[in-house]
């Protein structure tokens, strides 16, 4: 059993999201240690992209800032490789397919397994058009997260029939970010994805608060929270890593009393 589907097979799972280099590499990894001692089951480093158009102005600006202070593919990759000795918990990455090609598709996979990564989620990267990356994703054992959104409609049953690791079920149309309520678009997905298939469901977009998490939890397999916590590392800056411990624990909490 892999990294992922062991994550998935202990109970709900929490997954959240950071954007590597953001507000400096040194953080990164120390939010990557607190994150997992407070109960991540798996973890999102983003890539940091500087056309990120799934992303909202909170993760857009992360980029921004993280660029500015000079952070890599390479360096990220380096990241990993220093923390996987004692992270044993799915490490996956988010970014967009022009990174991925201008580094070299083949390259790029093969640096992301010998790091000790396990999956990548690339939201630019229509489903129909995949073939590409996925072709070596499956030769180096590197899963590709397949994503569906409200506007998947008909084509959910194909995507989730071809899934692997688990499904990213985007919970609302726009952006990423915080919002006060979710609607029942992901609950109505999840539903069509378990006809097609027992992958995992992990709902993502807008989930902010410890009821909000509660409330996926009952019906999805894992819950993502991403512009939440890069707000609180906003906010603290230098002085972050607190506050995010303990923000991710209540969202833990929550989902573990599903």
């Amino acid at each position: 059993m892999n990294r992922i589907s062991r994550a998935f097979s202990a109970g709900k799972a929490f997954i959240p999201f950071i954007t590597g280099g953001y507000p400096d590499i040194k953080i990164t990894e120390k939010l990557l240690y607190a994150l997992h001692d407070a109960g991540a089951d798996l973890i999102e480093i983003g890539i940091p992209f500087s056309d990120p158009i799934a992303e909202g102005p909170v993760i857009e600006v992360a980029d921004e800032h993280a660029l500015r202070m000079g952070c890599t593919a390479e360096k990220l990759f380096d990241l990993v490789s220093r923390v996987r000795a004692d992270i044993n918990i799915p490490l996956l990455f988010m970014t967009y397919y022009n990174p991925i090609f201008v580094y070299d598709t083949s390259k790029f996979t093969k640096c992301c397994v010998k790091s000790g990564i396990d999956g990548i989620i690339v939201p630019d990267l229509p489903f129909e058009e995949r073939d590409e990356l996925l072709k070596p994703c499956v030769s180096q054992g590197l899963k590709l997260i397949s994503l569906i959104a409200p506007t998947s409609k008909a084509r959910i049953k194909t995507i989730a029939q071809n899934s692997d690791g688990f499904i990213y079920c985007v919970s609302s149309l726009g952006v990423t970010g915080e919002r006060h309520t979710l609607d029942d678009s992901a609950r109505h997905m999840v539903a069509q994805v378990r006809l097609a298939t027992n992958t995992p469901c992990a709902v993502g977009f807008g989930i902010s608060t410890s009821a909000q998490a509660r409330n996926v939890a009952g019906f999805a397999d894992g819950v993502i929270v991403g512009s939440a916590i890069i707000r609180l590392i906003s906010k603290y800056g230098q002085d972050c890593v607190a506050p995010v411990s303990q923000f991710a624990k209540e969202i833990k909490q929550a989902i573990t009393s599903v």
